[in-house]
């Protein structure tokens, strides 16, 4: 059994000296450690609930397994409004490479459950040499797994430009096996980010499931690829996904009162090898207004893929 790992022991300090239980009980330094030992991270803050604004961002390291973040829905880790919150990336050179297919590694498997991430920011631009950099504010994750459940994301940011640059809460790129990046039971709300005011990805498939996204903009200009004399981006109000080979499925979903300044003001859905499908079921979208472009008979969307989006008991308008 692994042990579960606390932001910090309570317990360890005599009585004398054992401050009240408010934020100083955990801190950013005590997140960040946790975050890079691994196991199961719970937090020990008291009743009430707390927010930590980090100093410095939570990374996961590449030797990790298991990592699993618990709030207990009394957490918010805040980014201020300067910093990303949380980082994995098992192709960073930074970081010892653990198997010889950095972008194809099965661990670390991160779970972040019962938790709120607020203010994060990822000032990460897109490069000619990084294409596909940038995004995140709160979480970054490339490589190994991720999953996301009972959590909250609120007004996070990433970098106002870049054709496919994305993700004001969650930038994913490169899972294990091309597996499915979970979000369940999940509420989104004022993102903002070049694409992707609430997720964005490259080439990853996704499940969002009971969850809401509201309030999110997508805020670039000059769409994918960018226009002449724009630095791209202004798509996927709250979801932007590019690449071949994935899919996408919201189910039991409310996606609502999202903007992009460019395309698909609540989804923006590209499969360049249309080899790739668009599922909503059970799902509710509406008031998703996109600035220039869309998909007749979607509103809100836009899509490009084989055949058409499949959808199911759901609502579009």
């Amino acid at each position: 059994m692994r042990t579960t790992r606390h932001c910090e022991d309570p317990s360890a300090i005599p009585a004398s000296r054992r401050p009240p239980a408010t934020t100083r009980s955990c801190t950013s330094a005590a997140v960040v450690a946790a975050v890079a030992a691994g196991g199961v991270i719970t937090f020990d803050c008291g009743p009430r609930p707390v927010t930590i604004r980090l100093t410095a961002t939570a990374k996961v390291v590449n030797t990790s397994q298991q990592v699993v973040l618990d709030g207990g829905g009394l957490v918010t880790l805040s980014g201020g409004g300067t910093r990303q919150i949380l980082y994995m990336n098992t192709c960073d050179p930074r970081q010892k490479l653990t198997t010889g297919d950095c972008v194809n590694q099965r661990w670390p498997q991160l779970t972040v459950q019962n938790i709120i991430f607020s203010d994060g920011y990822s000032a990460a631009r897109q490069t000619n040499r990084v294409w596909y950099g940038g995004g995140g504010g709160a979480i970054y994750a490339e490589g190994g797994q991720l999953k996301v459940v009972n959590s909250q994301f609120t007004d996070n940011r990433c970098y106002q430009s870049g054709p496919d640059l994305g993700g004001a809460a969650i930038r994913a790129l490169a899972q294990y096996r091309d597996r499915t990046v979970y979000l369940t039971d999940d509420t989104f709300t004022g993102g903002k980010c070049s694409n992707g005011g609430a997720i964005s990805s490259i080439g990853v498939s996704w499940a969002v499931i009971n969850s809401v996204m509201t309030g999110n903009l997508a805020i670039g200009y000059g769409a994918n690829p960018a226009h002449s004399g724009t630095q791209g981006g202004g798509s996927g109000g709250a979801i932007y996904t590019d690449g071949d080979n994935y899919a996408v499925t919201v189910a039991g979903s409310a996606i609502h009162d999202n903007n992009a300044r460019e395309g698909g003001g609540a989804i923006f859905f590209v499969v360049d090898n249309n080899h790739g499908t668009l599922t909503l079921k059970d799902s509710q979208l509406s008031n998703n207004p996109s600035g220039v472009f869309w998909t007749r008979a979607y509103p809100g969307i836009f899509y490009h893929s084989s055949g058409r989006p499949i959808v199911t008991h759901s609502t579009i308008s």
